[in-house]
């Protein structure tokens, strides 16, 4: 059975039109990175935890503040490597100065034995639609396609 994740879409009307938060991920894999190194904020759940739940959960664990309060309105579900993502939008903004970013731990270096603390999302930032489909990771472009044809 495949892993599920859920996660939210926070979007919001910016000077030059709609924008959208995402995070930079975190970890050793991605510090180098910055096209498709970018993610819509978004974690795994268990199939007991109803996705939405799960998504909101994620985005507080994830940027230490809830998500923006307003209707969740859902972009779907689509296969991103080995899970199956659930991404709802909501309108709204976050303020990046209160954002207090989640870590997890992972053996590093590989095979080493040893353990090191990381960022989930080692930043988040408001980008406009056409650069967030260049930074997105290729898995999660179809959520802002959903997103851009629902605001067209």
């Amino acid at each position: 059975m495949a892993r599920r994740s859920a996660g939210i879409l926070v979007h919001r009307n910016g000077d030059n039109g709609p924008e959208v938060l995402l995070g930079h991920m975190g970890g050793p894999f991605w510090v180098n990175k910055d096209e498709a190194a970018w993610s819509i904020p978004k974690g795994e759940h268990t199939e007991d935890e109803p996705p939405q739940e799960a998504a909101r959960r994620e985005f507080l664990e994830e940027l230490g503040l809830p998500a923006p309060e307003g209707e969740l309105v859902s972009l779907g579900e689509a296969r991103q490597s080995a899970k199956v993502v659930a991404v709802w939008a909501v309108a709204g903004s976050v303020d990046l100065d209160r954002v207090v970013l989640g870590t997890f731990q992972m053996e590093w270096p590989p095979r080493s034995g040893k353990f090191a603390e990381f960022p989930e999302l080692d930043r988040v930032a408001w980008f406009d639609l056409e650069t967030a489909a260049v930074k997105l990771v290729k898995g999660q472009r179809i959520f802002l396609e959903r997103l851009i044809a629902r605001l067209d």
